[in-house]
């Protein structure tokens, strides 16, 4: 369900109000531990938290002329879904978030390659998420991406 939203403001008050809670205090939450240098934008039509151009002018390798992704927020049909690429570029990041996840939810972990999907709204870890977001700077980003995903 991508969103035509060109604000994230738009994008939350499209939404349906139980989603609109939860996606408000993901974004709260990344913006509380979102590194310095990342931008809120509208990415893919949902909330996207990149490194923009005036950082990384060549962007994203599959579309350049898009900045940088780092993490994304997602109302979908089914579930509440964030995207983040350095789950899916750094073993070590991904394989904490996997052990952590348990001590923080009851419910089984539903992720993909840089997926992770949240059925049940009102078990979202949000400190977890917290967190996990905080892990990364731009800097190291940028070199992650560039050693791990822009060459593949």
């Amino acid at each position: 369900m991508q969103s035509k939203a060109s604000t994230p403001e738009e994008y939350i008050n499209e939404l349906p109000e139980d989603r609109k809670i939860v996606i408000q205090k993901l974004r709260e939450v990344v913006l509380q531990n979102l590194p310095k240098g990342f931008k809120e934008v509208i990415s893919y039509g949902m909330l996207g938290y990149v490194v923009p151009h005036e950082i990384y002018p060549d962007g994203y390798h599959c579309t350049p002329k898009l900045p940088l992704p780092f993490f994304n927020i997602a109302s979908q049909k089914n579930s509440v879904n964030i995207y983040h690429l350095v789950i899916y570029a750094n073993k070590g990041i991904h394989d904490w978030f996997v052990f952590e996840y348990p001590k923080h939810s009851k419910y089984k972990l539903d992720m993909g390659k840089g997926c992770i999907r949240f059925k049940k709204l009102d078990a979202i870890p949000y400190e977890l998420i917290g967190e996990l977001i905080s892990k990364v700077s731009v800097k190291e980003w940028i070199e992650m991406y560039e050693n791990t995903i822009k060459n593949k």
